[in-house]
């Protein structure tokens, strides 16, 4: 009875609508965020600099791709999946509802502006690194290994993430822009209790399909009768919360009060230490002539996993401000919020990514599907149209001085939701792949620290471009063919490489 009438567990849509919510609040903040940043102080924001703006998103989104590295590491070893996401769940609330206080200038809880901010953004990126690879690893074990719904069950919790990130922007954006700013983060706030609360309401569905055993519970309680948290987890629960609030706000205190240079080469000793820890695991674990020339490959596509999102992350950025500035939002006497533009990618991964299943599926049959480096080289050329078309919007723009049609925009997020289809999932299914046995998990950390990397260079982009007074958008244009011949160029040797692996 722990099966639905589809074959899938039932645990399956409590996790599909847990992560809805939470992709709900993540996305909802994410997609007015820069514009809250760059708004004028008349009009309640920080007014910062684009540039300045860009680097505090760019470095929030890639530290959201670091935090779950250790997040799984303490779900596997001391809290279970299942303690991990309330912790995170309830960590990300709070971070939400800080943001939202970030908006007035002065309030009784010893919290300025700047720390209502960065305060509300470190309990995001922590509690992002307790949810999000834990909820994910729980949908795997509602399966047995070789159950052969698992992968349609991953694609139903995919749609999850994108139906999130697709809700979201008409109702948090909107009430960003048009109401008040708080009132978008108050609604990313709630989105994420309505997450905890549906999960802590349906617990007990989250059970095997093949054991009818309880999915994510803590190392000394798996293989147990145990079904549900009782008190003692949740006395837990909340230490680790009210813990991890107090270290952020230490941590937070410190950053914004310490020397920046002191601060730089912090981090670079941390990000050295953690490469080496990495690296170090790696060359432990890895043996043989065959098991190298497959972590070789993992390396060199984690260079263009780095290119390609340092591009595509534009989106929350460059693309963002575009649309807010030089876009014409008005729709029958209706001014489009400029965040709903951020809901297109997840409207063509929903049309997109079935039909690609098909195409995939076709082109095996035949034996035509290409080779897992070629479509990374594909995704780099996809990007650059998308890029090209960019460019000639701004061209035009800043020939006529007149507010552009929004299907640039749309036609841009249509190649590049392409180009992510050809990327995202299949550098995902290539690190199970070919990654050493021993170490897939240190092998998967590697590769969200590459993903981590491109999303704060594509924070740097318009800085970089400026500096070297490059127009950003041909600038990435040109960036994305040159990797994209690289990568057709370096393809076969990469296959060779790969060792019989597809």
């Amino acid at each position: 009875m722990s099966k639905t009438t589809t074959g899938h567990p039932k645990g399956l849509y409590t996790l599909f609508a847990t992560e809805f919510w939470e992709r709900f609040s993540y996305y909802g903040m994410r997609g007015f965020f820069v514009l809250y940043l760059t708004a004028t102080l008349a009009n309640g924001g920080f007014g910062l600099e684009k540039t300045e703006a860009y680097s505090i998103y760019g470095i929030f989104t890639a530290l959201v791709y670091v935090t779950p590295i250790i997040g799984g590491i303490l779900a596997d070893k001391i809290l279970g999946q299942r303690k991990s996401i309330y912790i995170g769940a309830l960590l990300m609330a709070i971070g939400q509802f800080t943001m939202a206080l970030s908006i007035y200038d002065a309030h009784d809880l010893f919290l300025t502006r700047h720390m209502s901010l960065y305060l509300g953004l470190g309990l995001l990126i922590i509690g992002n690194g307790f949810f999000k690879p834990n909820i994910s690893t729980m949908v795997g074990g509602l399966y047995s290994a070789n159950d052969p719904n698992k992968d349609s069950g991953f694609t139903i919790f995919y749609m999850g993430i994108n139906l999130g990130a697709f809700v979201t922007n008409f109702i948090g954006g909107s009430l960003a822009e048009n109401v008040g700013w708080q009132y978008g983060f108050m609604a990313a706030g709630i989105g994420m209790v309505i997450s905890t609360i549906w999960f802590f309401m349906r617990e007990t569905s989250v059970v095997s399909g093949e054991t009818g055993l309880a999915v994510g519970m803590s190392p000394k309680d798996q293989g147990t009768e145990k079904n549900k948290l009782v008190r003692k987890d949740w006395n837990s629960i909340l230490a680790y919360v009210a813990g991890l609030a107090i270290l952020s706000y230490i941590l937070v205190h410190l950053v914004i009060n310490i020397d920046s240079d002191l601060l730089t080469d912090i981090v670079l000793v941390i990000g050295v230490l953690g490469l080496g820890y990495l690296f170090v695991t790696i060359f432990q674990n890895t043996t043989g002539s065959t098991e190298w020339n497959r972590v070789g490959v993992i390396f060199a596509l984690a260079i263009f996993n780095i290119v390609f999102w340092s591009g595509f992350e534009q989106a929350g950025t460059s693309f963002n401000t575009f649309a807010n500035e030089y876009t014409d939002r008005n729709v029958f006497g209706f001014d489009i919020p400029a965040s709903w533009f951020q809901s297109i990618n997840a409207v063509f991964i929903i049309l997109l990514a079935p039909l690609f299943t098909i195409i995939w599926t076709k082109l095996t049959a035949v034996k035509a599907n290409p080779r897992t480096p070629f479509k990374f080289a594909f995704s780099l050329v996809f990007l650059g149209i998308g890029f090209g078309i960019m460019a000639i919007a701004n061209d035009t723009y800043n020939a006529s001085n007149a507010l552009i049609s929004p299907m640039w925009l749309v036609m841009v997020y249509l190649f590049h939701t392409v180009g992510e289809l050809c990327m995202s999932p299949i550098g995902l299914s290539m690190i199970t792949k070919l990654s050493p046995p021993k170490i897939v998990s240190v092998m998967m950390g590697f590769w969200m620290g590459s993903i981590a990397l491109g999303n704060f260079l594509a924070a740097q982009m318009t800085a970089i471009s400026e500096h070297y007074q490059f127009d950003t958008f041909y600038f990435i244009t040109v960036y994305a063919f040159v990797a994209a011949a690289v990568a057709f160029l370096v393809s076969p040797i990469l296959t060779k490489m790969m060792k019989g692996i597809h």
